[in-house]
C-alpha cells in the first residue's frame, strides 16, 4: 500500500541529507510530505509561530506515517518537537531513522544525534506505554529497507 509520510528534520543542518531519504522514497512512486524549500521556509518563519504550526499541520493532513530523520541537533529543534507530538496526537505511526552517516554537501558524515522520542512517554488510546522503533539510514540499509518500515509503523498505529 502506499503511504502518504511526513518527513520531520532539522531543516538548516540535515536538509542535504534529509533530500537524499526522501528522493530515494519518492522514486519510488511515494508521496512525501514535510519538504519545502529555504525561501518558502523563510517566508512562513516571518509569519510567527502560529504560522508555522498551521503549516505543519496543513502538512500532516493525508499522511499515515511520520518519519523523523535523526541528525545530530534534531532533538534540540522545537519545529520537529511540535511534529512528533502533533503526529502522535493525529495517530500517525511514527519512527526514527538516524542519518548521521549519510554524507552532506561537502561529503562529511556527522555526529549521531539523541532520540528526540525519549523526551515523552507515549501511550496509545487505552493507556498502553508505546515505543517508536529507530533505524540507521546507512547500517540498516534505509534505501531498500524504508518501505517495509514505514510500512510497519502504520500497521502498529492501526492506519
Amino acid at each position: 500500500m502506499a503511504r502518504h509520510t511526513f518527513f520531520s528534520f532539522h531543516f538548516e543542518r540535515d536538509v542535504w541529507r534529509a533530500g537524499q531519504v526522501r528522493n530515494s522514497w519518492v522514486t519510488q512512486d511515494r508521496d512525501a510530505a514535510g519538504f519545502w524549500d529555504k525561501a518558502k521556509w523563510e517566508e512562513v518563519k516571518k509569519k510567527g509561530e502560529d504560522a508555522i504550526h498551521k503549516w505543519i499541520d496543513d502538512q500532516l493532513k493525508g499522511t499515515s506515517v511520520t518519519v523523523v530523520l535523526i541528525g545530530a541537533e534534531t532533538s534540540t529543534r522545537e519545529y520537529v518537537d511540535y511534529e512528533i507530538t502533533a503526529s502522535h496526537k493525529k495517530g500517525n505511526g511514527m519512527l526514527g531513522i538516524y542519518i548521521h552517516n549519510l554524507k552532506d554537501v561537502d561529503k562529511k558524515t556527522d555526529t549521531k544525534g539523541a532520540n528526540p522520542f525519549n523526551k515523552w512517554t507515549f501511550k496509545n488510546a487505552e493507556g498502553k506505554v508505546i515505543t517508536y522503533p529507530t533505524y540507521d539510514w546507512v547500517n540498516d540499509d534505509g534505501y531498500k529497507n524504508m518501505g517495509d518500515w514505514i510500512e510497519a509503523a502504520a500497521k502498529k498505529a492501526g492506519r
